[in-house]
């Protein structure tokens, strides 16, 4: 057993660290707040750029704005009023590929110019529980599912949503029992570049897949994430390049707890080291990279509040009280987020106000 004074010392060590990671800047950005018109909690998010976004959630619920988030428009979405849409992907020409998480495990297509999805996929399997998706082009992308049988399902597809076949269950490792995947925010799964790939797991184990052959085989490494308990894991990942990369988490039952809530890896994911000083003051839901700022970016957001890296991840502070679900950010750098009843920001940095 430690002695008490070690103890006590670590948890003044711990407070101060949280305390710091609260302090504001001026140079901080802040959230613009804007009116959807909807009242669900919103998990899936997708941007091109600080005008053209999408939000998808509880209720069958996707919303719409190409005016930068002065106006919203609903896309129906057939058969899928008690569903929830958690994760989308808006492409350029305004097409969209929407996923709902829980049963049936389906996937929908809204093509573009149309205010009306079409089901393009709905598991045979009984069991399939979708998480994320993430796309490498207008083409190709993957859809990633909790465990069945045993193995883990992700599927591909190469005609833009509008087909998915399941890859072979035996290019995977096997899953720990109890390992799955948490449809939190839509980003537990990210690809890069022309044929990278990275899922987060969580439950039994917090462990990363990772694929640089689009797919077609993986790999697994460990990380540090906290695990105690089957709410925790990674929920989120992310990378600025083919080799930095962030895996957020911790434990959604309790979100102000700092600790082992995010891993950091410099060589593509085999392997992950644990952020000590001045990680994020929370459950981490997502984990976002900011390009074109002066230094490397990132952001993270989770029930507790909203923070802020400027060192690449090496230490952050809360910026904001305001909590959300999910990130997105756009091929101009503009950051959105989406969270609880209908709550919809993008972010302003202080030279842009």
């Amino acid at each position: 057993m430690r002695p008490t004074t070690l103890l006590s010392f670590f948890a003044l060590l711990l407070a101060t660290t949280v305390a710091r990671a609260e302090e504001p800047s001026a140079q901080d950005p802040v959230w613009t707040l804007f009116a959807t018109d909807s009242e669900a909690s919103l998990r899936g998010l997708s941007a091109l750029d600080r005008d053209n976004g999408w939000a998808t959630g509880a209720g069958g619920t996707v919303i719409a704005t190409n005016d930068g988030g002065s106006t919203w428009r609903s896309i129906e979405v057939p058969g899928a009023e008690a569903l929830d849409i958690r994760d989308v992907e808006l492409f350029a020409d305004g097409s969209a590929v929407l996923m709902t998480a829980g049963q049936p495990a389906r996937l929908y297509r809204v093509k573009a110019g149309e205010s009306v999805a079409s089901l393009t996929h709905e598991s045979p399997h009984p069991a399939a529980f979708f998480d994320a998706l993430d796309f490498w082009d207008e083409s190709r992308g993957l859809v990633f599912s909790d465990p069945v049988d045993g193995r883990f399902l992700v599927l591909e597809t190469t005609d833009g949503g509008a087909s998915w076949r399941e890859l072979s269950p035996d290019s995977f490792p096997e899953p720990i029992a109890g390992e799955a995947g948490f449809a939190a925010s839509g980003s537990n799964v990210t690809v890069y570049g022309e044929g990278l790939a990275w899922i987060g797991t969580g439950g039994a184990a917090a462990r990363v897949l990772r694929s640089s052959d689009s797919g077609q085989s993986w790999k697994v490494a460990e990380t540090p994430m906290e695990l105690e308990a089957g709410t925790a894991g990674i929920f989120s990942i992310a990378f600025r390049d083919g080799v930095h990369g962030l895996a957020g988490g911790g434990d959604y039952q309790d979100p102000e707890n700092p600790v082992g809530n995010l891993s950091r890896t410099v060589d593509g994911g085999s392997t992950w080291t644990t952020v000590e000083v001045a990680p994020p003051s929370g459950h981490r839901a997502a984990v976002a990279h900011v390009p074109g700022r002066a230094t490397e970016t990132w952001i993270s957001v989770g029930r507790a509040g909203s923070d802020i890296s400027t060192d690449d991840g090496l230490s952050w502070r809360r910026f904001s009280a305001t909590g959300f679900y999910t990130l997105a950010v756009g091929r101009d750098g503009a950051v959105w987020a989406a969270g609880s009843e209908g709550r919809v920001a993008r972010l302003e940095w202080p030279g842009d106000r």
